[in-house]
């Protein structure tokens, strides 16, 4: 038998090898930069000495709190102060994150912080009512920390300890150390895919930081940019830029509304030069006065993903100044996975032909290992013609370790070697890719993902109710809302009025119907609601 030198006695140890881990970029950053200013938020400025220090803090105080290694540690907040920090105070104690989304409703996070069998929740005052609620459904008791911020509208303090109090028990010298292994599991967020309860995604140390290295290549960050924080750092880690902006010693724009002037009057007085978010963001920086356009600096970049923004937006940003850059990916993608890579040969191309070329998805992650469109009957890739149909695929180290608690789904997720995306789409001659359709037909609004399973559950609740179908319809500003289509029982009679207001009492009000159409609904002939047709009609309403 041949030996191989390349391998014999040239094994892995503390001195060649690391697990990769995106916590030592605030080490880093603190280290390189330390008086460098790492986090703004209203009158707050912390420099990255003291923003290491705060995370060393939550570490060691959630220690002594009796927190474990691989126990979830949840939080639900808008984008302020302490859900950043704890991107990174909960991670280095070896605990899981899980970002609570704040529009969800009291059953659905009741739900959430079960299946993750919570230990501690921290909550921003003004989701005390819906946490409230939650924790009298939940079997869980965790420990309940209040962020107690002076900007919150309403809302009461229900926990044991505010949360500077809490950070204020903490060690800021707490001697952390990285994952055990790089597969080790970092952070938890759930979506609700299209049926019934959410799915918990887990991503690993070894996911999290490829994705900070494929967002700062493919995006070309520079050193120290300036970035807004209009997505929330509850979706899917804020596509990990918490730790992505950190990597290269930026600074950390922090928003608690995401509202029009609110957005242009921190990009004047920071400066702002990056930002990410959903369509709807596009449209509100938009649909706005000229007064406040005139408060952004010439050429932010904007990285935009969720339903793919209409040309028309694109154009009118093209127009305005900003430069776009598509993404997409998914919750179980770590967030952006595939990006619309700019060919400079496209710049002499016209305001129109541009917006179209930046609105294709693009082409892979430099981290993801691949990308395709295929049959999934066949596994066989389609032709790239930007005609013929099939599902979007990846597969590398952007796809997450998998769905909690959830055997099942995760291997049909990943049959043949491959994450089932579940959505349709072309390619191009160019290789570039482009979403047609969904086949689990998700709606995704404002950047949120809505299953129409769960609205139609609610609808069929109604006592005049016989059928409901519920489909996508495009928004100029939303992207996608839900359009309800109804056949009511026979003698019943209701307005849509009165559906919507149902549907409000009944769920979370961000996943209601905006429009309600009441007609027999277009069936196979095994019975089957023809969705397709439904979208049609609902496009051109």
């Amino acid at each position: 038998m041949t030996t191989n030198p390349f391998e014999t006695k040239l094994d892995t140890n503390p001195a060649n090898y690391e697990p990769l881990s995106p916590l030592g970029f605030l080490k880093r950053s603190a280290d390189v930069y330390p008086e460098k200013t790492a986090l703004v938020y209203g009158d707050i400025s912390r420099n990255y000495s003291e923003q290491y220090a705060r995370a060393r803090r939550l570490a060691s105080a959630l220690v002594a709190k009796g927190i474990k290694p691989g126990e979830a540690v949840s939080i639900i907040a808008p984008n302020v102060p302490a859900i950043f920090d704890s991107h990174f105070g909960v991670p280095m104690m070896g605990g899981v994150l899980n970002t609570l989304n704040t529009r969800l409703d009291a059953a659905a996070l009741a739900f959430i912080l079960d299946h993750a069998d919570c230990k501690l929740l921290m909550t921003d005052r003004e989701y005390s009512s819906v946490i409230k609620e939650a924790l009298s459904l939940a079997k869980v008791t965790p420990v309940v920390i209040d962020i107690d911020d002076p900007a919150a509208e309403g809302g009461e303090l229900i926990g044991e300890m505010e949360y500077e109090a809490f950070l204020a028990t903490g060690d800021p010298e707490f001697a952390w150390s990285g994952p055990r292994d790089e597969w080790q599991a970092i952070s938890l967020n759930y979506t609700s895919g299209t049926t019934g309860d959410p799915k918990g995604v887990v991503y690993h140390h070894r996911g999290a930081y490829l994705a900070v290295m494929g967002s700062a290549v493919s995006w070309n960050l520079p050193k120290h940019p300036t970035y807004l924080w209009t997505l929330p750092m509850f979706h899917c880690n804020g596509w990990c830029f918490p730790w992505t902006i950190t990597s290269v010693g930026g600074t950390h724009v922090c928003l608690r509304k995401v509202e029009a002037t609110a957005i242009y009057d921190a990009m004047e007085r920071y400066g702002v030069d990056h930002m990410c978010g959903a369509p709807i963001v596009l449209s509100m920086l938009i649909n706005t006065s000229d007064e406040n356009k005139a408060k952004a600096p010439e050429g932010i970049k904007v990285m935009v993903a969720a339903a793919p923004p209409p040309a028309a937006v694109l154009a009118e940003m093209d127009t305005m100044g900003f430069d776009v850059t598509h993404v997409y990916g998914l919750t179980e993608t770590y967030g952006p996975a595939v990006y619309c890579d700019w060919d400079s040969d496209w710049d002499s191309k016209s305001v129109e032909d541009r917006a179209a070329l930046k609105a294709r998805q693009g082409v892979p992650y430099h981290a993801l290992a691949g990308l395709d469109v295929m049959d999934p009957e066949t596994m066989e890739p389609v032709v790239h013609d930007g005609n013929t149909m099939g599902e979007v695929m990846l597969r590398g180290n952007l796809v997450m370790k998998g769905y909690l608690k959830n055997p099942k789904t995760t291997g049909t997720s990943f049959e043949d070697g491959w994450f089932h995306s579940g959505d349709l789409g072309v390619v191009h001659e160019d290789g570039y890719l482009e979403l047609r359709d969904r086949s689990k037909d998700i709606i995704i609004s404002g950047g949120e993902n809505i299953s129409t399973i769960e609205i139609e559950g609610v609808l069929y609740k109604h006592p005049a109710v016989l059928e409901a179908a519920v489909v996508a319809r495009p928004d100029d500003k939303w992207g996608e809302t839900p359009c309800a289509f109804l056949t009511l029982r026979e003698g019943q009679t209701t307005s849509e009025a009165e559906i919507i207001e149902f549907c409000r009492e009944n769920m979370a009000r961000f996943k209601c119907p905006k429009t309600v159409i009441f007609d027999e609904l277009p069936k196979t002939s095994t019975g089957k609601v023809q969705k397709f047709v439904l979208r049609e009609r609902a496009k051109n309403l």
